[in-house]
Protein backbone atom coordinates (compact mmCIF):
# COMPACT_ATOMS: atom_id res chain seq x y z
CA UNK A 1 0.00 0.00 0.00
CA UNK A 2 1.06 3.87 -0.41
CA UNK A 3 1.13 6.32 1.98
CA UNK A 4 0.50 9.63 2.20
CA UNK A 5 0.56 12.05 5.05
CA UNK A 6 -1.80 15.04 4.18
CA UNK A 7 -1.71 16.49 7.78
CA UNK A 8 0.09 15.73 10.65
CA UNK A 9 -0.01 18.40 13.20
CA UNK A 10 -0.90 18.07 16.89
CA UNK A 11 -3.81 19.87 18.26
CA UNK A 12 -2.09 23.24 17.38
CA UNK A 13 -1.21 23.70 13.89
CA UNK A 14 2.38 23.82 13.14
CA UNK A 15 3.05 26.57 10.20
CA UNK A 16 1.60 25.63 7.00
CA UNK A 17 0.51 22.08 8.15
CA UNK A 18 -3.30 20.43 8.81
CA UNK A 19 -4.19 18.56 11.38
CA UNK A 20 -4.06 14.57 11.37
CA UNK A 21 -4.92 13.16 8.22
CA UNK A 22 -2.97 9.62 6.93
CA UNK A 23 -4.69 8.54 3.18
CA UNK A 24 -3.10 5.24 2.24
CA UNK A 25 -4.19 3.62 -1.62
CA UNK A 26 -3.97 0.15 -3.49
CA UNK A 27 -4.95 -0.80 -6.68
CA UNK A 28 -6.73 2.51 -6.42
CA UNK A 29 -8.52 2.52 -3.32
CA UNK A 30 -8.65 5.41 -1.05
CA UNK A 31 -9.05 5.11 2.91
CA UNK A 32 -8.13 8.15 4.87
CA UNK A 33 -7.60 7.85 8.65
CA UNK A 34 -8.65 11.07 10.32
CA UNK A 35 -9.95 14.15 8.78
CA UNK A 36 -8.80 17.02 11.06
CA UNK A 37 -8.88 20.42 10.11
CA UNK A 38 -6.78 21.38 7.05
CA UNK A 39 -7.13 18.31 5.50
CA UNK A 40 -9.86 18.62 3.43
CA UNK A 41 -8.30 22.14 2.07
CA UNK A 42 -4.84 20.09 1.17
CA UNK A 43 -6.81 17.05 -0.74
CA UNK A 44 -8.94 19.83 -2.95
CA UNK A 45 -5.41 21.28 -4.03
CA UNK A 46 -5.35 17.82 -6.22
CA UNK A 47 -8.42 17.50 -7.40
CA UNK A 48 -11.76 19.76 -7.13
CA UNK A 49 -13.78 17.77 -4.59
CA UNK A 50 -11.57 14.12 -3.16
CA UNK A 51 -12.55 10.92 -4.83
CA UNK A 52 -12.11 8.68 -1.47
CA UNK A 53 -13.68 5.16 -0.49
CA UNK A 54 -14.13 5.21 2.85
CA UNK A 55 -12.77 6.97 6.02
CA UNK A 56 -12.00 6.00 9.66
CA UNK A 57 -12.01 8.08 12.45
CA UNK A 58 -10.08 7.44 15.67
CA UNK A 59 -11.60 9.78 18.29
CA UNK A 60 -13.92 12.62 18.85
CA UNK A 61 -10.86 15.35 19.40
CA UNK A 62 -11.42 18.31 17.03
CA UNK A 63 -8.09 17.68 15.44
CA UNK A 64 -8.79 14.07 14.31
CA UNK A 65 -12.33 14.44 12.66
CA UNK A 66 -13.35 18.44 12.59
CA UNK A 67 -12.82 18.62 8.99
CA UNK A 68 -15.68 16.34 8.48
CA UNK A 69 -18.36 18.83 8.73
CA UNK A 70 -16.89 21.45 6.01
CA UNK A 71 -16.58 18.07 3.61
CA UNK A 72 -20.59 17.63 4.50
CA UNK A 73 -21.13 20.93 3.84
CA UNK A 74 -19.45 20.78 0.29
CA UNK A 75 -21.49 17.60 -0.39
CA UNK A 76 -24.81 19.37 0.11
CA UNK A 77 -23.58 22.67 -1.60
CA UNK A 78 -21.03 22.57 -2.95
CA UNK A 79 -18.13 20.58 -5.54
CA UNK A 80 -19.11 17.59 -3.91
CA UNK A 81 -22.51 17.04 -4.40
CA UNK A 82 -22.25 14.83 -7.83
CA UNK A 83 -19.57 12.44 -5.46
CA UNK A 84 -20.21 9.41 -4.12
CA UNK A 85 -20.64 9.16 -0.85
CA UNK A 86 -17.64 8.06 0.55
CA UNK A 87 -17.92 5.15 3.73
CA UNK A 88 -17.36 6.84 7.03
CA UNK A 89 -16.83 4.55 10.06
CA UNK A 90 -16.87 5.72 13.52
CA UNK A 91 -16.06 4.65 17.27
CA UNK A 92 -19.02 2.94 19.30
CA UNK A 93 -21.79 5.40 19.66
CA UNK A 94 -19.95 8.22 16.89
CA UNK A 95 -23.08 8.65 15.40
CA UNK A 96 -24.88 9.83 18.54
CA UNK A 97 -21.66 12.14 19.47
CA UNK A 98 -21.96 13.73 16.49
CA UNK A 99 -25.98 14.52 16.85
CA UNK A 100 -25.18 15.58 20.36
CA UNK A 101 -22.73 18.30 19.16
CA UNK A 102 -24.73 19.36 16.06
CA UNK A 103 -26.50 22.50 18.35
CA UNK A 104 -23.45 24.24 17.89
CA UNK A 105 -21.46 22.26 14.62
CA UNK A 106 -24.39 21.67 12.46
CA UNK A 107 -22.34 18.31 12.15
CA UNK A 108 -25.80 16.13 11.90
CA UNK A 109 -25.62 16.76 7.89
CA UNK A 110 -22.46 14.37 8.57
CA UNK A 111 -24.75 11.49 8.88
CA UNK A 112 -26.55 12.30 5.55
CA UNK A 113 -23.41 12.33 3.46
CA UNK A 114 -21.66 9.53 4.66
CA UNK A 115 -22.30 6.18 4.17
CA UNK A 116 -21.63 5.79 7.97
CA UNK A 117 -20.95 2.77 10.18
CA UNK A 118 -19.30 2.01 13.67
CA UNK A 119 -16.46 -0.28 14.07
CA UNK A 120 -15.98 -2.35 17.61
CA UNK A 121 -13.00 -2.97 19.80
CA UNK A 122 -11.12 -5.33 18.66
CA UNK A 123 -13.42 -6.86 15.62
CA UNK A 124 -12.32 -6.65 12.47
CA UNK A 125 -14.15 -4.84 9.86
CA UNK A 126 -13.65 -3.76 5.84
CA UNK A 127 -13.13 -0.24 4.97
CA UNK A 128 -12.40 0.33 1.11
CA UNK A 129 -10.72 -2.81 0.35
CA UNK A 130 -8.63 -2.68 3.49
CA UNK A 131 -8.75 -4.50 6.53
CA UNK A 132 -9.15 -2.92 9.87
CA UNK A 133 -9.09 -3.87 13.72
CA UNK A 134 -9.47 -1.08 16.10
CA UNK A 135 -7.58 -1.27 19.63
CA UNK A 136 -8.04 0.87 22.25
CA UNK A 137 -5.79 2.89 23.43
CA UNK A 138 -5.62 5.44 26.57
CA UNK A 139 -6.16 9.29 25.45
CA UNK A 140 -7.39 11.17 29.03
CA UNK A 141 -11.14 9.99 29.39
CA UNK A 142 -11.81 9.95 25.50
CA UNK A 143 -13.16 6.61 23.81
CA UNK A 144 -9.70 6.54 21.07
CA UNK A 145 -8.59 3.80 19.66
CA UNK A 146 -5.32 3.32 17.51
CA UNK A 147 -5.53 0.95 13.73
CA UNK A 148 -3.82 -2.09 12.41
CA UNK A 149 -4.63 -1.45 8.81
CA UNK A 150 -3.61 -4.70 6.21
CA UNK A 151 -3.98 -5.12 2.62
CA UNK A 152 -2.08 -8.09 0.36
CA UNK A 153 0.48 -9.03 2.49
CA UNK A 154 1.53 -5.40 4.58
CA UNK A 155 0.30 -3.79 7.47
CA UNK A 156 0.60 -0.35 8.65
CA UNK A 157 -0.30 0.62 12.55
CA UNK A 158 -1.68 4.09 13.30
CA UNK A 159 -1.77 5.35 16.98
CA UNK A 160 -4.17 7.78 16.50
CA UNK A 161 -3.60 9.75 19.80
CA UNK A 162 -2.53 7.81 23.19
CA UNK A 163 -0.74 7.75 26.67
CA UNK A 164 2.11 5.38 27.25
CA UNK A 165 0.31 1.71 27.62
CA UNK A 166 1.47 -1.99 26.52
CA UNK A 167 -1.64 -2.21 24.59
CA UNK A 168 0.99 0.16 21.62
CA UNK A 169 3.07 -2.40 20.98
CA UNK A 170 0.37 -4.57 20.72
CA UNK A 171 -1.37 -2.85 18.43
CA UNK A 172 2.59 -2.02 16.30
CA UNK A 173 3.21 -6.02 16.54
CA UNK A 174 5.42 -6.69 13.38
CA UNK A 175 4.25 -3.70 11.32
CA UNK A 176 5.56 -2.76 8.21
CA UNK A 177 5.29 0.64 9.40
CA UNK A 178 4.50 1.94 12.89
CA UNK A 179 2.75 5.72 13.17
CA UNK A 180 3.17 6.97 16.28
CA UNK A 181 2.25 10.07 17.89
CA UNK A 182 5.17 11.88 19.97
CA UNK A 183 3.36 15.40 21.11
CA UNK A 184 5.31 15.96 24.00
CA UNK A 185 8.31 17.28 25.19
CA UNK A 186 8.11 15.43 28.98
CA UNK A 187 5.02 13.21 30.46
CA UNK A 188 2.17 14.97 31.68
CA UNK A 189 1.24 15.07 35.06
CA UNK A 190 -2.05 13.46 36.15
CA UNK A 191 -4.43 12.46 33.88
CA UNK A 192 -2.36 11.32 30.48
CA UNK A 193 -3.59 11.44 26.73
CA UNK A 194 0.18 12.02 24.96
CA UNK A 195 3.39 10.89 24.72
CA UNK A 196 6.98 11.94 24.17
CA UNK A 197 9.20 11.08 21.74
CA UNK A 198 11.91 8.52 24.41
CA UNK A 199 7.64 6.40 24.74
CA UNK A 200 6.91 6.42 21.40
CA UNK A 201 10.03 5.53 20.44
CA UNK A 202 9.96 2.03 23.39
CA UNK A 203 6.69 1.22 21.95
CA UNK A 204 8.35 1.11 18.46
CA UNK A 205 11.39 -1.27 19.86
CA UNK A 206 8.70 -3.71 22.12
CA UNK A 207 6.34 -4.03 19.09
CA UNK A 208 9.15 -5.39 16.56
CA UNK A 209 7.61 -3.41 13.84
CA UNK A 210 10.12 -2.96 10.88
CA UNK A 211 9.85 0.99 10.03
CA UNK A 212 8.75 4.23 12.55
CA UNK A 213 7.42 7.18 12.16
CA UNK A 214 6.50 9.78 14.18
CA UNK A 215 3.71 12.13 14.15
CA UNK A 216 1.48 14.63 16.08
CA UNK A 217 4.68 16.38 16.67
CA UNK A 218 5.26 20.15 17.03
CA UNK A 219 7.73 21.47 14.89
CA UNK A 220 9.18 23.45 18.22
CA UNK A 221 10.16 19.62 19.30
CA UNK A 222 12.94 18.50 16.50
CA UNK A 223 13.80 14.89 16.60
CA UNK A 224 17.34 13.31 16.71
CA UNK A 225 18.71 12.05 13.31
CA UNK A 226 17.90 8.75 12.13
CA UNK A 227 14.28 9.21 13.64
CA UNK A 228 11.41 9.74 10.55
CA UNK A 229 9.56 12.97 11.62
CA UNK A 230 6.00 13.09 8.77
CA UNK A 231 5.48 16.48 7.09
CA UNK A 232 2.36 16.80 4.78
CA UNK A 233 2.52 15.50 1.72
CA UNK A 234 4.98 12.91 3.00
CA UNK A 235 5.17 9.59 0.60
CA UNK A 236 6.15 6.45 1.49
CA UNK A 237 5.88 2.63 0.32
CA UNK A 238 4.47 0.17 2.79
Amino acid sequence: MKLRVVGCSPAWHNPGSAQSGYLLEEDGRLLLLDCGPGVLLRMREHEAWPHIDAIAITHFHLDHWGDLVPWAFGALFGAGREVAKPELWLPPGGADTIRSLDPVLFSACVLDVFDVHEYAEGAPFEAAGFELVALRLPHYDVKSFGFRVSVNGSMLAYTGDSAPSPMLAELGRDADLFICEATLARPEPGLRGHLTLDEALDAYNESSARRFLVVHRPTELPVPDGIDLAYDGMELDV
